[in-house]
């Protein structure tokens, strides 16, 4: 159990690699509040070691990320319960990646719905997501 929580915690501080200017590179980003993760987790169909970023050839690719964010009033108590943590696995595609660009994937949830916009360097929306799967 201390070996899974001391690697853990030497994943969470490894640096992010440079980015290959032969490679477009894809950020994550949930703007406020804090209670939001979004991680990558497959790059076509291929699930990822890094959930921190895409690193992508030019051209089409299929994103699927996790994202976990608060919900009011379901922890199981019904509308009087507190917040709980709702999962869910957005799906992203993009026909365009341009080798040396950077892209931004950000998700961000209205009460128990998510989403997502991929935008490029300019910050235009290039993609959203075609869809979404979340867990109870």
């Amino acid at each position: 159990m201390l070996l899974l929580a001391v690697s853990v915690v030497a994943g969470c501080q490894t640096p992010i690699p440079a980015a290959n200017p032969q490679k477009a590179w894809v950020d994550l980003s949930t703007p406020f509040p804090n209670d939001r993760v979004l991680l990558a987790e497959r790059l076509d169909k291929q699930r990822l070691s890094d959930g921190r970023f895409f690193e992508v050839t030019p051209g089409s690719h299929e994103l699927i990320v996790r994202f976990d964010f608060e919900v009011p009033g379901s922890g199981g108590l019904g509308v009087m319960g507190g917040p709980s943590t709702r999962t869910c696995y957005l799906t992203v595609n993009y026909d365009h990646f341009e080798a040396g660009q950077r892209y931004v994937l950000e998700g961000r949830s209205m009460s128990f719905t998510p989403e997502a916009w991929l935008y490029n360097a300019r910050r235009e929306i290039v993609a959203q997501v075609s869809e979404t799967f979340c867990l109870a």
